[in-house]
């Protein structure tokens, strides 16, 4: 067996994994990495025309952002993802094709996309030629994977993006009879200080939110469309419920109104706590006579013009686009204001240039002062350090370890560590092993 990065390596963004068995050639993950320019996999078209398929982890432009770039470029055969993965991702490539001008995708190509798409269930077993790939869930949004790839000599178990903790919305990742002799895992939050209570940071988040809306602030959480921004609208329907933070509208903006339907429509993925509610109960907490979807036209120039305490739930996460960059702007200049940043923020975007304390930055060419507070509550979907050493206790018959998706830094730290017992590699981007 040999696999080959062609993105994803000493980096967070473009997840791109090729492996090979024989004459056969799958692709784990097609991704792109978004910041102040967009790039993509480095990847040649015979490359692309010579794979037998490609599986998805899950719905976030950096694992599946490519895919209508492949089939543009002579890929031909099917993209496997699970259900509610499948589903989010037309919502994801949807809104990427209308925000993003990429010659380079054709009518065809995207025809081509829309048909090759196949469901590929938790459990079930696909044969791809020499190769058998199974999918296990992954507890970071809904519907991703684990993806387990067996030659009949080695079997590869590839994390995608990883979560083993509970959160309110999924169950953390099933870790049951796992064994296989190589390793490829995530490394977002692999460095050694890299610990977090989750609990511990929702309790802060709630005081922090309550303390601004007592004095009359309006607050924004830039958040993904897909997984954080779920998990922060089940807190806050929470906290308002029990009285922990005064009922305040809580408006909705960009994709994440899309992403809510398509989890109410697929909640057998969630945790049986949430399921039972829904099914079993007149309790919905998608549904909450505090939400406000934005969706007609001038609704954000009316809330940003009332004078009245809100909170903005609004996509992107890494303020790389979207609705952020036209809220921020107007509401920077309030001190009683708060932006919180609820999830990771890679490097050269604006998210992480604010998050490290600039006080002044562009937005749409002009300059914007920040005088709103801002605060960040580690609330992401991703495995810590501790989680992530845990993780490979779990597989029988470890030998090899290849540490992606994170910072130089990150992965070198998680490397140091996994060294002492396995053989540990950080790949580069272009580099090939035989395992």
């Amino acid at each position: 067996m040999e696999v080959s990065f062609f993105g994803g390596a000493g980096e967070v963004g473009r997840s791109c994994i090729v492996v090979r068995s024989g004459d056969t050639r799958i692709m784990l993950d097609a991704g792109i990495k978004l910041g102040k320019e967009t790039t993509f996999p480095e990847i040649k078209d015979s490359e692309l025309r010579g794979l037998d398929a490609v599986f998805i982890t899950h719905a976030h432009l950096d694992h599946c952002g490519y895919l209508p770039h492949i089939y543009s470029r002579g890929y031909t055969g099917n993209v496997y993802g699970t259900k509610p993965t499948l589903e989010l991702v037309n919502v994801l490539i949807s809104d990427y094709m209308h925000i993003s001008e990429h010659k380079d995708i054709t009518k065809e190509g995207l025809a081509d996309f829309d048909r090759k798409q196949k469901v590929l269930n938790y459990g079930e077993e696909l044969r791809v030629r020499n190769l058998r790939i199974r999918f296990q869930s992954a507890g970071h949004i809904l519907g991703s994977s684990i993806i387990i790839v067996d030659d009949g000599e080695h079997r590869l178990i590839y994390t995608g993006d990883i979560n083993l903790i509970k959160t309110k919305l999924l169950d953390g990742a099933d870790l049951s009879n796992l064994h296989g002799d190589v390793l490829i895992t995530e490394s977002t939050y692999g460095g050694k200080h890299d610990l977090f209570n989750h609990q511990e940071t929702s309790k802060q988040m709630v005081a922090s939110i309550k303390t601004t809306l007592l004095a009359g602030g309006k607050i924004i959480v830039p958040s993904f469309a897909i997984g954080r921004s779920q998990e922060i609208l089940l807190l806050l329907g929470d906290n308002m419920k029990s009285g922990a933070i005064p009922n305040t509208p809580v408006y909705i903006d960009g994709m994440i109104n899309k992403a809510m339907r398509i989890h109410r429509h697929n909640v057998i993925y969630c945790r049986k706590e949430l399921q039972t509610s829904i099914l079993m109960s007149d309790y919905d907490p998608f549904k909450n006579d505090n939400f406000f979807p934005v969706e007609k036209p001038g609704a954000r120039g009316k809330i940003m013009r009332t004078d009245d305490s809100s909170i903005i739930v609004t996509t992107s996460g890494m303020l790389t686009g979207g609705p952020i960059l036209f809220y921020l702007p107007r509401m920077s200049s309030n001190s009683i204001n708060k932006m919180i940043l609820v999830g990771y923020q890679a490097e050269d975007t604006l998210g992480r240039e604010i998050q490290e304390g600039a006080k002044e930055v562009k937005i749409d060419k002009r300059k914007v002062r920040l005088e709103l507070a801002i605060e960040s509550h580690h609330l992401s979907a991703h495995a810590d350090r501790r989680q992530l050493e845990h993780l490979a206790t779990k597989i029988n018959g470890l030998k090899t370890i290849f540490i992606v998706h994170g910072e130089k830094s990150k992965s070198d730290e998680l490397q140091e560590h996994f060294s002492k017992e396995y053989k540990a590699i950080v790949p580069k981007i272009g580099e090939s092993f035989t395992v």
